[in-house]
C-alpha cells in the first residue's frame, strides 16, 4: 500500500496495525516514495533465547570452582583454639 504521509498523519494507528500484520506499508513524499513501515522484529526467537541462557548458566557452571560451604568460609580467620589469629 502506498500512502502520502499527509494522509498517513490521520492513520497512523491503522497503518502501524497493518504494517505489524505483515503488509507493506509505502509512505510518499510528492509522489516518491520515502519511507517503508515495517514491524520491528525481536532479535531472537524464545526457544533461542532460552538456549542461549542454558548455554551461558552451563559455561558458567564449568568455571566456577566449588569452594568452602558458607558455615565454614571464615574458619580460615580462626586458629585451633577458636581464638582470632
Amino acid at each position: 500500500m502506498r500512502i502520502s504521509v499527509t494522509e498517513a498523519k490521520g492513520q497512523l494507528t491503522d497503518l502501524m496495525r497493518r504494517a505489524e500484520a505483515g503488509d507493506e506499508i509505502i509512505l510518499t513524499r510528492h509522489g516518491g516514495a520515502a519511507v517503508r513501515l515495517v514491524p520491528v522484529r525481536s532479535m531472537t526467537a524464545m526457544k533461542s533465547r532460552r538456549t542461549l541462557i542454558d548455554t551461558v548458566r552451563a559455561s558458567a557452571a564449568l568455571k566456577t570452582k566449588a569452594g568452602p560451604d558458607a558455615a565454614r568460609s571464615q574458619d580460615f580467620l580462626y586458629g585451633e583454639d577458636g581464638v582470632p589469629g
